[in-house]
C-alpha cells in the first residue's frame, strides 16, 4: 500500500457523508478497508492532507487540495494551555479539539527529543526517550509560549 493510495482512501472516508469524529474512528475505518496504520502515520496523513476537524467530524479542505499545517509556533501559541512533565512524558493541555493538530505539527517538526505523540481532544501526550529530553521539549514549548 502506497502513501498516496492510503491518503486517497482517507479522503474518500471523510468525504462519504458519514462523519469521522476522531483519529481512532478513522484508523478503524481504514483497517476495515485493509489499511493497517499507526497513530503516528495517521497524524502525518491528516496533516499532509490538511484535514480540518469540524463539529461535523473531519473534512477535507474546501478547495479539495491538501494544505500544510499552520506553523508549529502558531499552533502552540493559539492552542496550548499547559505543559506538565511526567518522567519521560509531557502532558500538554490544549483548547478543546486542538490536541490532534498540535500533535501532528510536533510530529512533523521531527524534533530529535520526541519519540512520538498521541493526540486526544484537548490533551496530547508527548513521549521522549528520557526525562532530560522531555524537559528539553517542555522548555522549547514554553519558550514559544513566552
Amino acid at each position: 500500500m502506497s502513501k498516496a493510495t492510503r491518503q486517497q482512501r482517507i479522503l474518500q472516508l471523510v468525504g462519504n457523508g458519514h462523519p469521522i469524529w476522531n483519529q481512532d474512528e478513522l484508523r478503524r475505518e481504514l483497517a476495515r478497508a485493509g489499511y493497517e496504520v499507526t497513530q503516528a502515520t495517521l497524524s502525518r496523513d491528516i496533516g499532509d492532507l490538511g484535514l480540518i476537524k469540524t463539529p461535523e467530524g473531519y473534512r477535507a479542505p474546501e478547495d479539495g487540495s491538501p494544505r500544510a499545517l499552520p506553523s508549529l509556533e502558531r499552533l502552540l501559541r493559539e492552542f496550548v494551555l499547559e505543559v506538565k512533565p511526567a518522567a519521560n512524558l509531557l502532558v500538554v493541555k490544549t483548547a478543546p479539539g486542538s490536541a490532534q493538530p498540535v500533535a501532528a505539527a510536533l510530529d512533523a517538526e521531527g524534533w530529535s527529543e520526541i519519540v512520538g505523540t498521541i493526540g486526544g481532544d484537548d490533551t496530547l501526550l508527548v513521549v521522549s526517550s528520557t526525562p532530560t529530553k522531555a524537559r528539553r521539549v517542555a522548555a522549547r514549548i514554553r519558550e514559544v509560549l513566552g
